[in-house]
This record gives C-alpha cells, structure tokens and sequence, in this order.
C-alpha cells in the first residue's frame, strides 16, 4: 500500500496574507491542489493532508475530496511532529507499504520524479536530494566513505565541515510505513530550533541497517518551495516558462514565450500560432493550424482546425468549430457552439447559442438562448431580447434568413427558412419563411422646422 502525506500547516507569515500559505495560486490553482495533483498519479491508497494555520480553510477548500483525509497539526513543532499527526490514518498492512511525504509549498515536483523515488527506495528509505551551488539554509546529505548516506544535518546544527557540503535534502523522502512509525516515536527536539525532524529518522535507518537511498529531480524547480510573494511570482514564471518550452517543442509557434499564462492544461495540434498576452484556462485544445491572436483569454474551449481567433477576444467555456473566425473583440459566453465556417465579428457577444454553418454575426451584437442555422446573416446591432427579467427565451433563427441591421428579435420567436427581416425591426412574432418582415414608424419630413437657438444668459 501507498500512503501519502502531504504537509500544509504553515502559517506563511512572510506572504502577509489571510489565506493559509497552500492555497495561494500557481498557474492558476492552489499549491496544494499541484501537490494533490502529482500525487494522484501514483494511485495512492491513502492521502493524508496535515493541516494547522488556516485548517478550516484548507479544509473547506477541498470539501468535495471524499478521498483525502485530514490530520491537524497544532501547535507546530516541526516537519517530524507533523507526520506524527497522520500516523493514526496511515495504512500498514505488509512489510512492503510505503510512506511518501511530501510539502503543500512545494507545489512543481512532477510524479515522474516521485516514480524514481519510490524505486529507489527499494526495501529501505529514499530521499529526494539536489545539488545547489549555494546550499545556505538547507539541510546537508551527509555520506560515509563510501558514498552511502548515513545522516541529514539541519543547516543550523551543521559544522563548518558540514555546510560545505553541496548536496541538500528537499524535505520529499519515502519510507517503510511500519519502520517510519517506529522512528516517529524516536524523535526528540533537542537541536538549535527545538523542533522535532522528520529528517532524524535518516540516522535512525542507518542504525538499523535500513538501506538509505538518494535520487534526484529532473529539474530544479520541482523542488523550490514558496514562502513569500517575491518566491510566488518567481516559481509562476519558471513554470510559465516550461509550458512554453513544452509547447515549442510539440511544433507550437509563441510569437514571444515569455508572455503567455497557461492556467491549467493546453493541447495543441501542428502549426499552431499563439500572439502576445494571451491566457488559457482550464481544458483548452487547439486543432491543427489555429491562430489565436494577442491578449485573448480562453477558458475550457475547443477549437477546430484552421479557425482564427483576432485579438482581445474572450471564449469561456465555448466549442468553436473548423475554419471559424472569431473577433476582433469577440465574447463566446457559456454554451456557446460555433460550427464550420461561422464568423463572429468585432463587439459581439454570444451566450448559450448555436451558430450554424457558415453563419455570419459580424458587429455589434448580443445573440444569447438562439438556435442560428446554416448561411445565416445577422446584421450590425442585432440583439436577440430573451430575458423578462425572470425567465429566458429562445429565439430560432432557420437556414438562410437575412436580419437587417439594428433588429431586436423579443423571444419566444422563430426566423422562418429564407426570411428577411428588415432593418430597425422589432420582432415580436415568428417571421415567415421566404418573406419580408419588418416593423418601422413611418418616416415624415417637417418643412420648415428650425433647431432651438440658445438664448444669450
């Protein structure tokens, strides 16, 4: 069995914040829920969360987490008291269970280097270790003659000998459950900082001759950690920066890639074009040969091959269908479904709407709760009127139709198959198919008239 603990109850006082330090955002979502992430993908039979400085908060914050399991750590007297917590809740049935520990403020350790760490475990302990060029604060893995670890010594409590020792602990270790209990009961605070290690239980290995394994990130930033505002904003560009690298890889063109913020997970075919400023969501895929303009937000949207999206446009929660054009200054609201070939212009918004194929909504526009068929044309300053102020209507609009300019289309209604509907229209009962339907004050002229004069004060 797999037990993981990740440990969240810091205070973070230098982020000068209300919120508990694991769940300020990265990329989008909380620290903790990166952590919670990576963990997922080793199928861990138990996660157990310690929490202590905002628990309530942590809690609430994972409420709909039916899987994880809480254990509260207050006061906070250290790494090791803590995974003393989470001892009750952890599963320990065979010699072989393991117990991952893990931090909520380390938020980018990615679970093909916590694969490595298991294996290295072997039947003994692993620690996930780095090699720094400036190792000040960290804890020193030290190593016998022969190369083997045999101890981790906090920064405070090293020798001079010791703190020049370049490789350091990240604090991520996998133990035998049984044995690691066993060693938790051990620990004492007697050290610099009174605190009780988690980091003690190294010695405690080696002195009953559990093997002590090392093994190591594939990048250094999956193990800083964040404990201010300044290390925040730093560890967002290092990841934004590796989702670019990932992209560019995978055949993406980024007109510049240090100004893109991918915010969840972005799926691109071949030839893809991403411009400046631009911020993606949730679940965004892009088909083979879309071009997304600059300082465009898309969030939980799809979109087909060979569509262009100009610039400023906003898509939430949208499907935008092949050889589309949306924008400049586009808005696709919820709900919104483009097919082949549709064009949404400049100042246009759509909200819980089908737009068919080849359908064109070009300026000025709000088209919300409609049903647009196929070769639709849907003049400047149309607005489809589908709220009374309690319920929402539907307005369909059949292949063909032609609305003139500045209609306003007052649902319940339905555009028939090829009708016209004339400029300055208010439509308030179905238009017939084939015909012309329009609504209009009759136009007069006043001969004579003069504009008013302003009167000297």
């Amino acid at each position: 069995m797999l037990n993981i603990v990740i440990l969240a109850a810091g205070l973070g006082k230098r982020m000068q914040s209300n919120l508990p330090k694991v769940l300020h955002t990265l990329a989008g979502k909380s620290m903790l829920d990166h952590v919670l992430h990576s963990a997922a993908a080793l199928s861990p039979d138990r996660v157990v969360v310690v929490v202590g400085h905002g628990a309530d908060q942590v809690k609430a914050a994972f409420a709909q987490r039916a899987d994880l399991h809480f254990a509260l750590q207050q006061p906070q007297h250290g790494t090791g008291h803590a995974v003393q917590q989470a001892v009750p809740d952890l599963l320990d049935g065979a010699a072989d269970d393991t117990t991952l520990v893990l931090y909520g403020d380390v938020p980018l350790v990615q679970p093909e280097t916590l694969q490595r760490l298991l294996q290295a475990r072997g039947a003994g302990v692993a620690v996930l270790t780095e090699f720094l060029e400036d190792p000040t604060g960290y804890g020193r893995i030290v190593r016998d003659a022969e190369g083997k670890v045999q101890r981790i010594v906090e920064h405070k409590d090293a020798s001079e000998a010791e703190r020049a020792i370049r490789e350091v602990n990240t604090g991520i270790l996998a133990a035998p459950t049984a044995q690691l209990k066993d060693w938790l009961g051990r620990l004492r605070n007697d050290n610099a900082q009174g605190e009780f290690y988690l980091t003690d239980i190294i010695g405690f290995a080696v002195a009953d001759g559990v093997s002590v394994n090392a093994a190591h990130p594939a990048a250094g930033w999956e193990t800083l950690g964040v404990n201010s505002r300044v290390q925040q904003a730093q560890l967002e560009r290092i990841w934004q920066g590796e989702q670019a690298r990932r992209l560019l890889e995978a055949g993406v063109t980024l007109a510049d890639p240090a100004r893109l913020d991918v915010r969840g997970s972005l799926v691109c075919g071949r030839d893809v074009f991403i411009d400046v400023g631009c911020v993606f969501e949730g679940q965004v895929e892009l088909a083979d040969g879309v071009r997304i303009g600059p300082n465009c937000v898309l969030r939980n949207v799809s979109v087909g091959a060979g569509t262009e999206v100009e610039a400023y446009t906003h898509m939430d929660d949208a499907q935008v269908g092949a050889e589309a054009h949306v924008g400049p200054y586009a808005r696709l609201r919820p709900g919104t479904r483009l097919a082949q070939g549709a064009k949404i212009g400049n100042f246009v918004e759509i909200k819980k709407s089908t737009i068919g194929p080849n359908s064109k909504v070009n300026h000025l526009s709000y088209i919300g709760d409609a049903e647009i068929g196929a070769d639709v044309n849907v003049g400047a300053g149309t607005i489809t009127c589908n709220y009374d102020g309690v319920n929402k209507f539907k307005t369909i609009i059949e292949d063909g139709a032609f609305i003139g300019s500045d209609t306003q289309l007052v649902a319940p209604v339905t555009v028939g198959r090829g009708a016209t509907v004339g400029a300055g229209t208010t439509l308030t009962r179905d238009a017939e198919a084939d015909s012309l339907t329009l609504s209009r004050t009759p136009q007069k002229t006043v001969t004579g008239w003069q504009r008013p004069v302003k009167k000297n004060a």
